[in-house]
């Protein structure tokens, strides 16, 4: 999982190195606060892509890295199978028009860049974690298990 990191002047991404080396990229992708125009949340983040992966990795419903290009402009993704995702809208940054993220801390990167922020970086969770707004995932309900036939009498 990607790490989020927010001071008041820029957004890094912060890749893994198997995340680098999925998404054809040698650094992290840093967004200037000021190219952030909109900040939505998905449940699936596949609907949100476009063009073709140059260069990065595509395995159609498990895992999407790298850069995407179309007509309508280049998009940054990480995506793994089908989870909460934020997808940032960017206008005047030099690489890309998008970046599409899965994350399960969305609800907090959209209340951290709404705040004013220090100027050293912090994590995304850790912003959230000062205001307090850090929701609680509800508790799994146990399967039921199948219960195995009898074996016939012989």
């Amino acid at each position: 999982m990607v790490t989020l990191l927010l001071d008041s002047t820029q957004l890094e991404v912060v890749l893994s190195g198997a995340e680098r080396a999925m998404a054809f990229r040698k650094g992290n992708v840093v967004i200037e606060r000021s190219t952030i125009t909109k900040v939505q949340l998905t449940d699936d983040a596949w609907t949100w892509l476009r063009g073709v992966p140059s260069p990065g990795t595509h395995l159609r419903g498990v895992v999407a890295m790298g850069t995407w290009r179309s007509a309508g402009g280049d998009d940054f993704a990480v995506i793994r199978r089908r989870r909460p995702s934020a997808v940032i809208d960017l206008e005047g940054h030099p690489e890309f028009q998008r970046i599409i993220l899965t994350t399960r801390h969305g609800l907090e990167l959209v209340q951290a860049l709404r705040l004013e922020v220090d100027e050293n970086p912090a994590d995304v969770v850790e912003i959230a974690a000062d205001t307090g707004a850090v929701p609680v995932a509800p508790p799994k309900r146990p399967r039921p298990r199948k219960t195995a036939a009898p074996a016939p009498a012989v």
